[in-house]
């Protein structure tokens, strides 16, 4: 008596071509997780900034100086990737010669996938007595440039393809160069996103 269960020769075939698409299908997948979806970071370009408020005060007879500004910064956030970003609040800080020197609130937000969003926000830099006694913020004036440190970290989720979402943390740090002979703001960023 023959063998109840038997493979026809088509059968086999059909079996066999199903399991090289299975395994084409593989590896499509990971070559494009790998390459076109791969996480890049986003580019932050800080505009120009346009000042809103200038108050000083020198207070008697201790002759302490306090400096404040209000600047109006905006932020263009450019995001390369296939995935849309959604960040909660957060704040964004402002430092000169590692003292914290300003604060800036950061609104919650979508950055769409590869799309930009602008991000504008007041900025209040507080530059006391200490800082402009004791730093050297009077001589780099002089100098013709200050050079601040902004730093920001925005936490949300990453929704990729508009089906899969994760969590993401992003990290900002600028150099920003306030050269005060012309007036003008120059910036360079780093960006990093993690996963």
């Amino acid at each position: 008596m023959a063998c109840a269960i038997r493979c026809s020769r088509g059968q086999k075939i059909c079996c066999g071509v199903t399991a090289i698409v299975v395994i084409l299908l593989l590896v499509t997948s990971v070559i494009l997780f790998l390459t076109v979806l791969k996480p890049k970071n986003p580019i932050i370009i800080i505009q120009p900034v346009k000042l809103e408020r200038f108050d000083s005060a020198v207070s008697f007879p201790d002759l302490e100086f306090e400096l404040n500004l209000t600047l109006g910064v905006v932020a263009t956030v450019k995001n390369p990737n296939h995935a849309s970003f959604t960040y909660q609040n957060s704040t964004a800080t402002l430092s000169y010669r590692g003292n914290l020197v300003g604060e800036a609130p950061v609104n919650g937000d979508t950055v769409p996938d590869h799309g930009e969003l602008n991000v504008s926000t007041p900025l209040v830099v507080h530059l006391a007595d200490k800082l402009l006694n004791g730093g050297n913020i009077v001589q780099d004036f002089n100098n013709g440039v200050v050079n601040f440190i902004s730093a920001t970290t925005l936490q949300g989720r990453v929704k990729i393809l508009k089906i899969f979402k994760k969590k993401a943390t992003s990290f900002s740090t600028c150099h920003i160069y306030v050269f005060t002979k012309n007036q003008t703001i120059y910036s360079t960023c780093q960006n990093k996103v993690e996963f």
